[in-house]
């Protein structure tokens, strides 16, 4: 058994313009969010699929809505001009300017789970961007990103950690209304939140976000909506705009559905149902001693919402497809649900959650490989150290939340690790395997305590 101990400490430096959602990746579900996009008005924007909007600012700059501030009798600030710069007198094209500074350090104590010199990352996220609205059919939306980073070794850093200039996100979008319905297209370099948290998040531990290169469209009505995307993953020079590319060896595609449950449910709730199939296809999949062509599709379920003081996330998917020439026959479930100990909606919580990814025939010439695929999920769920992710994991955590001062919220968790399949490797958060650890005989994996306060 190997027991792990992790604690970090994190700066915020927020440069006004828009701060930084570094809680969407906590080790607790979603917290409810706030109707603030653009994009649809029909179907709540808190489970359409563009992340998380609190207090009017999300992750993703571009699903704000700042259109109240065109207004200057609403503005408190001279930065709030900023939010709406009028390019016609009725003000229905505009643009909206942000930005975001971060600064954050994380300090490792044996890397790697090797007794070596502690790791220390001096990080710096510097970000800006503008959204250009023309009319109310078509905007433009483009982001700027420079990756900073200093300390002590590091190592190879990738360049998604360090960077001096990055186009991290650059799309056209085009939207209206059709059959009674919010309809839109964005196409170009984009993030992309439409899934569960340890599928499809934009990854807010690195210096710069994940992003995709492609086309996403949405359906929206009152309560049921569509999105159907076809994208490639982008690999990040380490220089200026100009090496930034498509990967064409990976491309990732599919459909999420979405649907809203009856308000009525447990005496009164907001509950979400969303299908999803996809697809990840990828030339240069390597899993054990073999690099191939590997298509995956995923059949799953996300329910997540709030019914009572109960709040739920869980999904359930099944991979199949084909590695090479072996077949693919793989399941995962994240199982996690938190109850709020009194009426206030700050009131201490406690919950629990169980993951399973499955395992098995990774290091195998022939027959089903069934270990999962992790996709672009939290990469900081289980641990800060990236130490796993559900590829072949047996996860279960209690977790307890509280907030003892205003806007302060700590979560404490004690979480069990195993492997279902003691022949397959531990896998850490890229989905790489931890070298030599197919060979290791034993379930049990790790102990993870951790706390941390946002």
């Amino acid at each position: 058994m190997k027991f792990v101990w992790l604690a970090g400490s994190a700066a915020l430096v927020v440069a006004g313009l828009a701060p930084s959602m570094a809680g969407a990746q906590s080790v607790t579900p979603k917290a409810a969010a706030e109707p603030a996009s653009p994009a649809s008005t029909a179907y709540p924007t808190s489970a359409a699929g563009d992340g998380n909007t609190v207090g009017g600012y999300n992750q993703s700059r571009w699903a704000e809505d700042w259109r109240k501030l065109c207004d200057p009798a609403k503005r408190d600030d001279p930065i709030d001009a900023l939010k709406c710069v009028k390019l016609t007198e009725d003000g229905k094209s505009y643009v909206t300017f942000s930005g975001e500074l971060r600064t954050r350090m994380n300090l490792t104590t044996n890397p790697n789970l090797r007794e070596v010199q502690q790791q220390r990352q001096d990080i710096a996220r510097i970000v800006g961007g503008a959204d250009v609205h023309l009319g109310d059919h078509f905007r433009v939306f483009g982001e700027l990103g420079r990756a900073e980073l200093q300390g002590i070794n590091l190592g190879t850093p990738n360049a998604n950690l360090r960077n001096k200039l990055a186009v991290q996100q650059l799309f056209a979008e085009v939207k209206g209304k059709a059959l009674g319905l919010d309809v839109g297209v964005r196409a170009g370099r984009q993030e992309f939140f439409d899934g569960p948290q340890l599928l499809t998040v934009g990854r807010d531990n690195n210096t710069l976000y994940f992003v995709l290169d492609g086309v996403r469209a949405y359906a929206r009505g009152t309560n049921a909506r569509v999105d159907v995307f076809d994208l490639n993953y982008v690999n990040y020079g380490y220089e200026g705009i100009s090496d930034d590319k498509t990967n064409p060896d990976v491309r990732f595609s599919g459909a999420t559905f979405g649907f809203r449950l009856s308000p009525k449910l447990f005496g009164g709730s907001k509950l979400y149902l969303d299908p999803f199939i996809w697809r990840l296809r990828n030339r240069r999949a390597v899993w054990g001693p073999t690099t191939g062509l590997e298509e995956r599709y995923f059949l799953g379920l996300h329910a997540y919402g709030d019914a009572g003081p109960v709040n739920i996330d869980w999904t359930v998917n099944n991979q199949r497809g084909t590695f090479v020439n072996r077949p693919i026959s793989a399941w995962q479930a994240f199982i996690a649900q938190t109850y709020r100990l009194g009426k206030k909606p700050d009131s201490p919580r406690v919950g629990i959650h169980f993951d399973y990814g499955s395992g098995g025939g990774a290091y195998d010439r022939a027959g089903p490989l069934n270990t999962t695929n992790g996709l672009f999920g939290n990469n900081i769920y289980y641990s800060y150290g990236l130490f796993l992710t559900p590829t072949n994991l047996l996860y279960t955590a209690p977790n307890f939340t509280f907030t003892p001062i205003k806007g302060v919220r700590v979560a404490a968790e004690y979480g069990f690790a195993w492997r279902p399949d003691e022949f397959d490797a531990v896998y850490r958060a890229s989905g790489v395997a931890w070298a030599g650890t197919q060979n290791v005989r034993g379930k049990k994996v790790a102990e993870v305590a951790r706390l941390q306060a946002v």
